[in-house]
């Protein structure tokens, strides 16, 4: 009998997963990694459970029983649960555990060898020795072939009894060690949340043999086998096997496997998404696929041009850049480099793995955000995330700053070919260089000031849906590299027919904004006060200007200046 996730395909594995009976882990007991990521989560997650009841050597087979037997009989007999062989080895008759494992000829095999933290020939200094995340009970003749190899893959096994595998690694595996043992598919996942769990309680040893591990140095995994030992958890997720095993092990040596109770907690410290937070509240949904392939960036190709155009100084322009990656192992990094760097800048140094691999187009936003004029240019660097270091990214990021533009105030003329539906508003076109010209437009309603608004890159706007029975308005705006001049006189289009229609100036206009209004004025006002229905004066200034936006609270208000005496209505909305 194997592990179930053994003959299914992954989709199938991942709807069985989330069939699985779940353990409950008492209240608080992993509160202190909320919130947190990456190094600082694992520090939490070892902080959370590594202090546990240190079991010993030889009684390993009275805690067994209670984490590693199959859930059904064999004839009547329980049956050791060997992550290492296919072998039966039964609990025959009137036989206690130890004698069990005798009979059987069993041995306790610790995952990670204690000969890699051996110090002055001793090997029990550390609670390592007989913690049941790093032992399980073992056919003989597999442990002595697995002997203190590090895990990896083989193609050119010399040992194999159908579940173990012992040979000379593939190239990128092993750490430099002349052989590797590799458990069977169905396992994988069992051994690497086992090695996770030591590389985040056991961080602090000195490695003798620093295959897997590295010497009290985030991130403790060495990279190869971090990559390795991730891939296994994403091909074989979580099991009942190890559901059950985590109860077993918490009621013999009281702590619990944090990567058991969270699949994807290896992924926020060392894998996909490392740079999110870790949430409790938001763990137990989609876990992170086996990746597939290569890792891949497919888009923005290597060597295109990100141009931002003419930007004020001391303005912000953004551009989207949109990133296509597959198979990605580990967050994206992005890093600007060149002498005009400092012009520049990203939404994020990193993107998480899960973010792009889950996504058809990721948008990251771009920054231009010039200190000085002139042209500038720099490089934007994509790598990372598992690419192999010739499959990098470079881009161009250019620009040219401009002075601060000095835009004149316009004059607004009378309104041409006036008709029942619409007519055209004129204005003389600005002495600058301008981008574009801004019309705000004023239709004096039964409700209030409608304003709206009309861009034109001509010194005219075509208004095509005038209504013959109401007032309106006009004033105009120069736009350059973002700024806006003064508003223009106000020209009135007043009601009637196109015969009837009158065109003058307007002392004061208020139009509408979401959470107050603007003036629009041919001329500085003085004395603005702005009444409430009750007739008490909520706000003076001396002087106003035209653009000017005055935000109040909800409700009906009056306002008067010296320059426009009969007070105007207006609703803030």
């Amino acid at each position: 009998m194997k592990h179930f996730f053994n003959s299914l395909i992954f989709t199938a594995a991942l709807i069985g997963a989330s069939q699985l009976a779940q353990a409950e882990y008492r209240p608080g007991y992993y509160d202190k990694m909320d919130g947190k990521s990456k190094e600082a989560l694992k520090a939490a997650a070892k902080e959370c459970v590594s202090s546990h009841t240190r079991l010993g050597y030889t009684d390993l087979p009275d805690y067994w029983i209670y984490t590693d037997i199959y859930p059904d009989l064999v004839n009547g007999s329980r049956r050791w649960w060997d992550m290492y062989s296919n072998n039966i080895y039964l609990i025959s008759g009137n036989q206690t555990p130890r004698s069990s494992f005798s009979a059987n000829k069993m041995q306790r095999e610790h995952s990670i060898p204690k000969s890699w933290w051996k110090k002055n020939n001793d090997v029990e200094y550390t609670p390592a020795y007989t913690d049941l995340w790093n032992l399980y009970p073992s056919d003989g003749p597999a442990n002595q072939a697995k002997s203190n190899y590090p895990f990896g893959l083989t193609d050119n096994p010399s040992y194999n009894n159908g579940l173990t595998k012992v040979g000379s690694p593939k190239t990128g595996y092993g750490g430099g060690a002349g052989k590797v043992f590799e458990p069977g598919d169905e396992y994988k996942g069992d051994f690497a949340r086992s090695i996770f769990y030591i590389a985040t309680v056991y961080d602090d040893l000195d490695w003798v043999y620093g295959y897997m591990f590295r010497t009290q140095t985030w991130p403790t995994l060495q990279p190869w086998a971090m990559d390795m030992l991730l891939q296994w958890a994403r091909q074989d997720p979580v099991s009942q096997k190890e559901i059950d095993r985590n109860e077993g092990v918490e009621s013999q040596q009281g702590n619990r496997n944090p990567f058991i109770d969270f699949p994807e907690l290896a992924e926020y410290i060392w894998g996909t998404r490392t740079t999110e937070v870790f949430r409790i509240s938001e763990q137990g949904g989609n876990v992170t696929p086996p990746i597939s392939g290569d890792p891949e960036l497919i888009r923005p190709e290597n060597g295109i041009e990100l141009a931002f155009g003419q930007v004020a100084v001391t303005q912000t322009a953004t551009r989207p850049l949109e990133i296509v990656a597959s198979n990605l192992t580990a967050p994206l990094s992005l890093r600007i480099s060149g002498s005009d760097r400092a012009q520049f800048s990203l939404e994020s140094n990193t993107i998480s793995a899960a973010d792009l691999n889950n996504s058809d187009v990721y948008h990251l936003n771009v920054y231009y955000n010039p200190k000085t004029t002139g042209n500038h240019s720099a490089t934007l660097s994509l790598y990372d995330g598992g690419l192999a270091p010739d499959k990098g990214v470079a881009i161009t990021l250019c620009g040219q700053a401009m002075a601060i533009p000095t835009l004149s105030k316009l004059e607004a003329l009378p309104a041409s070919d006036i008709s029942d539906t619409g007519y055209t508003a004129n204005w003389v076109a600005a002495p600058q260089t301008v981008d574009y010209y801004v019309v705000t437009r004023v239709q004096y309603t039964a409700d209030g000031p409608q304003a709206s608004t009309i861009i034109s890159d001509t010194n005219s706007a075509e208004i095509s849906d005038r209504d013959v029975a109401i007032d309106e308005s006009y004033t105009v705006q120069s736009s350059r590299l973002g700024y806006l001049s003064e508003p223009s006189n106000s020209i009135m289009v007043s009601a009637g027919s196109s015969v009837a229609g009158i065109m003058k100036s307007q002392p004061l206009t208020l139009a509408p904004v979401e959470g107050g209004f603007t003036l629009i004025v041919d001329q500085p006002q003085t004395n603005l006060r702005v009444f409430d229905l009750t007739g008490r004066c909520l706000l003076f200034k001396e002087s106003a200007a035209g653009g000017e936006t005055i935000m109040l609270p909800f409700g009906v208000y009056i306002v008067t200046t010296d320059q426009n005496p009969a007070p105007l209505k207006t609703v803030v909305y």
